[in-house]
């Protein structure tokens, strides 16, 4: 039987592996996007407590002709739709750069439990930088953050895309 500080270690090294797992899935997202000519941010939605993800997006403003189709308003907007409930209580999301204000506030109303992002955002992120929404008095619902969850790899996603445009 394992004791308390190593079944601890064992209990957060298991949610890394968990963590890592489903942000190579929104890598893989993201890579589509990309693909698709849209700034490659990826994006899972998984009901935590039954391990299921519940949908998958990439960015896709562009081809939508719409400015809100980032990859974290189509994940929440098609999860909500699958269990026939804007409240996703429980749930996680993983995202591949740090949300903007914009969806921050949609995470905020749909009650996600944890944000999981890879990359941080200084310019455009509001959940660190800029405004830091969830921070705000007017915040509603705060979830639990964690962020640079295969940062490196979707930055360099990132900075591969723009350079190339340049």
């Amino acid at each position: 039987m394992l004791d308390k500080p190593a079944a601890a270690l064992t209990l957060k090294h298991l949610m890394l592996s968990s963590d890592e797992t489903y942000m190579r899935l929104a890598l893989d997202e993201a890579r589509a996007a990309a693909a698709r000519d849209e700034v490659p941010i990826g994006a899972v939605l998984v009901d935590t407590p039954r391990d299921a993800i519940l949908a998958r997006a990439g960015n896709h403003a562009i081809g939508l002709h719409d400015p809100t189709a980032h990859a974290e308003i189509l994940a929440i907007r098609a999860a909500a739709g699958a269990l026939g409930n804007y409240r996703l209580n429980g749930c996680t999301l993983y995202v591949t750069l740090e949300p903007c204000a914009m969806c921050a506030g949609a995470i905020s109303f749909a009650r996600l439990a944890r944000v999981v992002f890879a990359a941080e955002d200084p310019k455009g992120g509001g959940v660190l930088h800029g405004g830091r929404f969830f921070d705000q008095p007017t915040c509603h619902h705060r979830p639990e953050i964690a962020s640079g969850v295969l940062g490196e790899e979707a930055a360099a996603l990132l900075r591969d895309f723009f350079a190339a445009r340049r």
